[in-house]
């Protein structure tokens, strides 16, 4: 249930990148692509349109259960769930900053579509201003604002108290992941033109995706390999400088934590990430958005870690992988996601005593 409900999620995402890149072939055959530009335009705009009147819906709906107001029926249901009366309450009270969460990024996206709003970026990352793709790309950025929002609204201690009622079958996280991952992939490999404007080597080309020499394959791993003290060192001490992150690890732990007792779990968390992670960020994103906002990007889709010290160390590796990307090939950048994730995850197992 869960991967068709990711799958229903990236679909019209999917839909408007196809249309965008549909339209830009047009244009580059100096057709008439006014038409295919307006259904891609309307589209996106339906879709932050309902996103915003959903967001304003929560806003109030919210301000409306404050105070004790919540019904007596909608407590026993939560109640009967095994939710306790705290989370509910904090559930409720957390509605208007949600509801926020989606409406503000998604008014943020609206306006990245206007003409003139898109010359002004321009001039500060390399996008075509009357590119649809590049519109289109800018625009969707903000659902990562979103997911940040959202996640920051609800509280990680309650998502985490919320997750940790939900017992985690390591067999569907696995395929849940790799599900994510992989229409993540899709997402970036549509949006730079396949099956309309580029097909074969010039999309691989264009993603910086290509064979991997020895040279660089030992760069990957060694990169990866000593990221991880430098890691482990920066939330070391930002814990003795007392920056609680405890919520971000009860919440990893909700979340991820069977992935971590399993050798195909931890296999997973390395190369799952590094085919969709860095085929969206580094491959497609980073030539247009340019490497400090695609770290930005990176760093806030991990919502999981909050605002916290995690975000940070995140938004140093999304640079350093960037600029590897630059300096090698995006393939070199999935070396050191990839050993980076796993050597974490190995770290973890052994400490756990996994069997």
């Amino acid at each position: 249930m869960e991967i068709i409900s990711m799958i229903l999620l990236f679909a019209p995402l999917l839909l408007v990148l196809f249309w965008a890149n549909w339209a830009q072939l047009e244009r580059e055959r100096g057709k008439d692509a006014r038409g295919l530009t307006a259904v891609t335009y309307l589209t996106l705009i339906f879709l932050y349109a309902l996103l915003i009147g959903l967001g304003l819906t929560l806003q109030l709906v919210g301000r409306a259960l404050t105070g004790g107001n919540l019904p007596p029926d909608l407590l026993q249901i939560y109640t009967s769930m095994g939710i306790d009366g705290a989370t509910i309450e904090s559930m409720a009270a957390s509605l208007p900053s949600v509801g926020l969460g989606l409406w503000l990024p998604s008014l943020l996206g609206l306006i990245l579509l206007l003409p003139g709003v898109r010359r002004l970026v321009a001039r500060i990352i390399p996008i075509d201003p009357a590119s649809p793709v590049h519109a289109v790309a800018l625009a969707l950025s903000m659902l990562v604002l979103t997911n940040m929002l959202v996640t920051l609204g609800i509280g990680l201690g309650t998502l985490a108290e919320t997750a940790s009622m939900t017992e985690q079958n390591t067999g569907s996280l696995l395929a849940q992941l790799w599900a994510q991952q992989l229409l993540t992939a899709l997402l970036a490999v549509v949006g730079v033109g396949w099956l309309r404007r580029r097909n074969g080597r010039s999309l691989w080309q264009r993603l910086g995706i290509t064979g991997i020499n020895g040279r660089q394959l030992l760069i990957g791993v060694g990169v990866g390999l000593a990221l991880v003290p430098v890691v482990i060192l920066l939330e070391t001490a930002s814990s003795a400088a007392g920056w609680d992150a405890s919520d971000v690890e009860k919440l990893t732990e909700a979340l991820l934590g069977p992935l971590f007792t399993s050798i195909p779990g931890i296999l997973t968390l390395g190369l799952a990430a590094a085919i969709g992670e860095e085929t969206l960020f580094r491959g497609a994103l980073q030539p247009r958005f340019g490497l400090p906002l695609t770290a930005l990007l990176f760093a806030l889709l991990h919502s999981t870690y909050g605002l916290s010290i995690a975000t940070v160390v995140v938004f140093i590796l999304g640079y350093i992988l960037g600029w590897l990307r630059n300096r090698y090939s995006t393939s070199t950048s999935m070396v050191v996601h990839a050993i980076y994730n796993m050597t974490l995850g190995v770290i973890s197992y052994l400490s756990v005593g996994g069997s």
